[in-house]
């Protein structure tokens, strides 16, 4: 466990007020806000492999094309 000391702004203070575990309450968002920048992290890299690779894509797509539709 690590404890720390922070400041928060007073609507989210008087916020926390009303929660009974606060320590708990806050890990928790913490924990969902640092998944979803992992996420969003990931995202982006999917992304610019994707486009990294378009122009390659096509022209596997175009070799393939004709092989694939052989018999239809």
């Amino acid at each position: 466990m690590k404890r720390l000391n922070i400041t928060l702004p007073d609507d989210i203070g008087q916020y926390l007020e009303t929660i009974r575990n606060k320590s708990s309450f806050i890990a928790e968002a913490l924990k969902e806000k640092f998944e979803r920048e992992r996420k969003r992290k990931l995202d982006n890299l999917l992304i610019e492999g994707y486009k990294a690779t378009k122009e390659e894509d096509k022209k596997l797509n175009i070799e393939w094309e004709k092989p694939t539709l052989e018999g239809w």
